[in-house]
């Protein structure tokens, strides 16, 4: 998720350099939401990475691969940009017959050899953001700025104002905790989300909401357990446009590295995104520093994770958030 929303100003610079163009996106099923919508995509193809991976084995996966290999054949593509730089990407990149095919030099699985046109990452591009620029500029797009765009959807906005009234959220607004990620060793203690979440009702008197998986919802307990004011579960009650509401209209949100965190960065609201052994510098909020809460956040180099005990996301305490998310909220 985060990948996608780092990718979305290579979407809005490839549009206006053309203008005419027809554009799709080739993503996977359980992220289309973020882009449905979104003024400068012509056309969603759906990637269902878990199904489609069973094609070794399963006859009827295997024949939806080689259905998708064919539409992207039949669309004949003037140019492939990945951004993701894997196997998978790249060469459904080849197999789609396109002749300009764009990818990052650092692409992984030996997915550099599917590429015409081969981008590498140097002292100006270290930033996920600046680095995908400059592989949308190799390609021809011209790069004055970095737009993110994600589409406002009336349906999914009436959809989280209805939970919002259901939850008794307050006059006053509601901050956002985002207590998950992928990575346990991302993830911050849930006793301290839970102390961040009393000193800012306390202080602002903000409503507090919990958002994530379904699978993180008794982490949310957990917080909600070891604070004070109610932090209300909204894990797996939100699909990808109703977060994007959510986030949209929060006074504060705090988050661990993890792809909601990084939406609301794109949606530039008051915000705080903990890190512990992932870069600030090359994943951080997009030239937010006062987003970022981190040790040593601007020197540690260009390497995407720090594994030293220095790093550790433990070593973030409760103050240092709520100085960050003080400063922001109005």
């Amino acid at each position: 998720m985060g990948d996608i929303v780092h990718s979305l100003p290579v979407l809005s610079a490839v549009r206006k350099t053309y203008p005419d163009a027809e554009i799709s996106w080739l993503v996977r099923t359980d992220f289309a939401g973020l882009l449905e919508g979104h003024p400068h995509l012509s056309r969603i193809i759906l990637f269902d990475r878990k199904y489609l991976g069973t094609a070794w084995k399963n006859p009827k996966a295997f024949d939806s691969l080689v259905s998708l290999i064919m539409l992207l054949r039949k669309e004949r593509f003037d140019l492939i940009i990945d951004l993701q730089g894997l196997f998978r990407t790249a060469s459904l990149g080849w197999l789609s017959g396109c002749r300009v095919r764009v990818g990052p030099a650092s692409g992984r699985e030996f997915s550099r050899l599917f590429y015409t046109v081969s981008v590498k990452q140097d002292r100006d591009s270290v930033h996920a953001v600046d680095y995908y620029l400059k592989i949308a500029a190799a390609a021809g797009a011209v790069v004055d700025t970095a737009e993110f765009i994600l589409p406002a959807d009336v349906h999914s906005e009436k959809t989280a104002t209805s939970m919002l009234n259901e939850l008794g959220v307050g006059e006053k607004g509601y901050a956002v905790l985002i207590p998950g990620s992928a990575h346990s060793d991302k993830c911050w203690p849930s006793e301290r989300f839970a102390a961040v979440a009393d000193k800012i009702s306390d202080r602002f008197g903000l409503s507090v909401i919990a958002v994530g998986t379904a699978g993180e919802s008794r982490l949310v307990d957990d917080i909600n357990a070891g604070a004070k004011v109610n932090v209300k579960n909204l894990a797996g009650r939100t699909d990808a446009p109703v977060l994007i509401s959510l986030l949209r209209n929060a006074k504060i949100v705090i988050s661990n590295d993890t792809g909601p965190g990084h939406i609301a960065a794109a949606l530039k609201v008051p915000l705080v995104i903990i890190y512990g052994r992932s870069n600030p510098v090359r994943v951080g909020p997009y030239r937010l520093p006062q987003c970022v809460a981190a040790v040593e956040p601007d020197n540690r180099g260009d390497s995407i994770n720090n594994f030293e005990d220095k790093y550790n996301i433990r070593h973030i305490t409760v103050d240092e958030v709520y100085e960050k998310a003080k400063g922001q909220i109005k």
